[in-house]
């Protein structure tokens, strides 16, 4: 039996270090989030009303992090989860370079494509790690704290490089900003994060020797190492929970796709200016990421079932409310109540994958849970494109995500379940 210590005071210097990683992470995306959409026609040539053209780089940046984050699961359980972090920061490199170049906007959808690997690689490997190295009755706070260091780093980014972008112009700003944020973590990373696989596979060997006191609800029927074909099918349709977990996610990134590329481009349409329209925009990203710090650690005592199925339900309505008024106030108000809501499911969804899945094979559970989960970039960006080209009207786009999470809510409080082993344990030789 190993000695290794399980829980986040144990391991609060390694998970601190985890938690300045998905920071850093943040920040890379989030320098790509505001100035970016809000400037394509002035700066990168895309024309007025092109929607599709416009959501082009975030349909790309869905498709490449999705498959990453499968491969990046994977990966991560033969050959550690540093040396994917690591692959990461060093893929991202020429990111701030590219757009401080860039001629046209094929560039910007290039230097997305870099930044989805680099993404699906490592925030993956920072939820992953985390979780390794902390008790299942931390999971939701965990996640929690993951997910608001990241969004919150996404959030301080887009403010910002929107003041960068004023100060020194859009491409000198986000070249000094990005350039910053990624030798740093590549520096941090080589300095000081440990590999945690080998938490994950002493948690494996302590199972084998002592039942739990409260049995998870794993999957039944499935081989201890399972193949990669199997584990996909039993996030996908064979386990109905697994799978509400996996539509849930995919359908909740439609609202982030829109608050990337349509959000920015509604404001400014509407005269606010790039300061303005980045607090705004922020402020989605900061409620998201500060209400995290306790809606992760609710679940922990309350369950997983009903944050994850109201928070479904008032993003929507968050993000409903934004073509039904104007003004800064109000849509900082419905930023704010998507941002909620988001705050709910978020790390909820992700804790809930984690709770009935087995760590022999967790990794590529969370990765093929994040590849449906970030498809749904993809799919809700071009979604949003079609919707807003074919009606005309961008805020059709509000509808169509709106109306999408509500569905998928309802989805999810049909085949879901209570997850958390404490408030719904596996009953003795039924384990799901």
């Amino acid at each position: 039996m190993t000695a290794l210590p399980i829980g986040i005071r144990e391991n609060l210097t390694q998970f601190s270090h985890q938690l300045i990683q998905v920071l850093l992470v943040g920040f890379a995306i989030g320098m790509m989030r505001t100035v970016i959409p809000a400037l394509a026609e002035t700066e990168f040539g895309v024309a007025r009303g092109s929607f599709l053209l416009l959501t082009a780089f975030v349909v790309a940046f869905g498709v490449v992090k999705a498959v990453m984050n499968f491969v990046a699961g994977r990966l991560s359980e033969r050959i550690g989860r540093k040396q994917v972090l690591l692959w990461g920061w060093i893929i991202a490199l020429p990111i701030p370079v590219m757009i401080w170049a860039a001629p046209n906007w094929s560039w910007i959808v290039a230097a997305t494509v870099l930044l989805g690997i680099n993404q699906g690689l490592c925030w993956s490997m920072t939820q992953t790690a985390k979780l390794d190295i902390t008790r299942a009755d931390q999971r939701g706070l965990t996640m929690g704290l993951n997910e608001f260091s990241g969004y919150v780093g996404v959030a301080l980014a887009g403010v910002v490089t929107a003041y960068a972008a004023e100060a020194l112009g859009a491409r000198l700003g986000l070249l000094i900003f990005g350039m910053a944020v990624v030798v740093t973590a590549l520096v941090l990373t080589l300095v000081w994060v440990k590999d945690t696989l080998p938490w994950a596979r002493a948690e494996t060997a302590e199972h084998k020797l002592s039942a739990p006191k409260f049995p998870p609800r794993y999957p039944q029927g499935v081989s201890e190492q399972p193949s990669t074909r199997e584990v996909f099918g039993l996030m996908s349709w064979r386990d109905k929970r697994l799978a509400a977990l996996s539509q849930a996610g995919l359908v909740e990134k439609f609202v982030d796709a829109l608050v990337w590329v349509i959000f920015p481009v509604f404001l400014v349409s509407r005269g606010a200016n790039l300061t303005e329209m980045g607090w705004i925009v922020g402020t989605y990203g900061f409620v998201w990421g500060g209400s995290q710090l306790f809606t992760g650690r609710l679940s922990d005592h309350v369950g997983r079932f009903w944050p994850n199925v109201l928070g479904m339900w008032i993003c929507g309505a968050g993000v409903l409310m934004v073509p039904l008024g104007g003004g800064t106030a109000w849509w900082s108000l419905s930023a704010a109540i998507a941002g909620f809501g988001m705050a709910l499911l978020y790390p909820n969804l992700g804790a809930a994958v984690a709770d009935i899945t087995p760590p022999a094979w967790r990794g590529s559970a969370i990765g093929i849970y994040r590849f449906w989960r970030d498809l749904g970039y993809g799919i809700g960006a071009l979604g949003l494109g079609l919707v807003a080209h074919l009606t005309g009207a961008i805020e059709a786009a509000f509808w169509f995500v709106a109306l999408s999470m509500f569905a998928s809510g309802a989805l999810l409080f049909a085949f879901g379940e209570e997850t958390h082993p404490r408030l719904n344990p596996a009953a003795e030789g039924n384990p799901a």
